[in-house]
């Protein structure tokens, strides 16, 4: 890793063959998380982003669980963060707040790069926030998900209601929602939160590197603006989509990229991209 890669305090960072990990690290508290795991997060996706040499990112959780969600102590710690005389402004602090929290998960779409979540273990509420924000989502058979908000009393506000029925439609988003239900590795892949389920945490770690690496391998630019096209998709028309899509292509397509792509395909060679 290079010099300038930031010290964290709740997550680690390491880059090998052009593949950012980057692990949660509070396996003594099932990577709950508390506010500087928040700010570690976007810290380290704001690194990656910023990372010639990382092609792709892998979310992963240490120890028994990929996360437990939100640290209830930091919970309950909000009202002297907040408080103020004039209820209005209390009111204020607590919106931006939670902006701010949105805007920390926010960071793995933000990055150029592809991010790919892998989850054992528990996956409860703020890691749905989290997961929903990853390009792509896999686990392995002991893997567990819910949007555990609603049985503390609370509405999810930090990205799951959002991105979630995008994923899996608003039906099935709605149910897990509104009940909070455990969703099994099994379920999870029927109905299309994850892409694929392994048989345990080793194999899910190995098997999602392997994705990895294959993204990795390809021409870097052009995977970028993948990322960016489907991701404004999402948000936009088709007729809005396609002109960006034009005007990214003017901008871009003209690359050393695609002379490398073309001639190693030429030759039949492997091509060698810069970063």
């Amino acid at each position: 890793m290079s010099a300038e890669s930031p010290v964290f305090e709740t997550v680690t960072v390491t880059v090998t063959d052009h593949i950012a990990t980057v692990r949660l690290n509070r396996p003594e508290k099932m990577n709950a998380m508390n506010l500087a795991m928040w700010h570690d997060i976007r810290r380290a996706f704001d690194y990656i982003d910023a990372l010639p040499e990382a092609r792709v990112a892998v979310l992963e959780g240490e120890g028994r669980a990929f996360t437990a969600g939100i640290d209830l102590q930091m919970m309950m710690g909000l009202g002297g963060q907040i408080q103020n005389d004039c209820d209005g402004r209390t009111r204020e602090s607590l919106r931006r707040v939670i902006l701010d929290l949105q805007d920390t998960l926010t960071s793995l779409e933000r990055c150029r790069k592809p991010v790919l979540a892998a989850v054992h273990g528990a996956c409860v509420g703020g890691g749905i926030d989290l997961i929903t924000c990853a390009d792509m989502r896999y686990c392995s058979a002991d893997a567990w998900f819910s949007i555990k908000e609603i049985d503390i009393g609370m509405t999810a506000d930090v990205g799951t209601l959002q991105r979630l029925p995008r994923l899996i439609g608003e039906g099935m988003a709605r149910e897990l929602a509104y009940t909070a239900r455990k969703v099994d590795a099994a379920e999870a892949k029927e109905i299309r939160l994850v892409n694929r389920v392994f048989d345990s945490p080793e194999a899910l770690r190995d098997g999602v590197r392997a994705i990895a690496a294959e993204i990795a391998a390809k021409a870097p630019l052009a995977i970028r603006g993948v990322k960016e096209m489907i991701t404004y998709a999402r948000d936009h028309s088709v007729a809005d989509s396609l002109n960006y899509n034009a005007t990214w292509n003017a901008a871009m397509l003209m690359s050393a990229d695609l002379q490398e792509a073309m001639m190693a395909g030429m030759a039949k060679r492997a091509p060698e991209f810069k970063d």
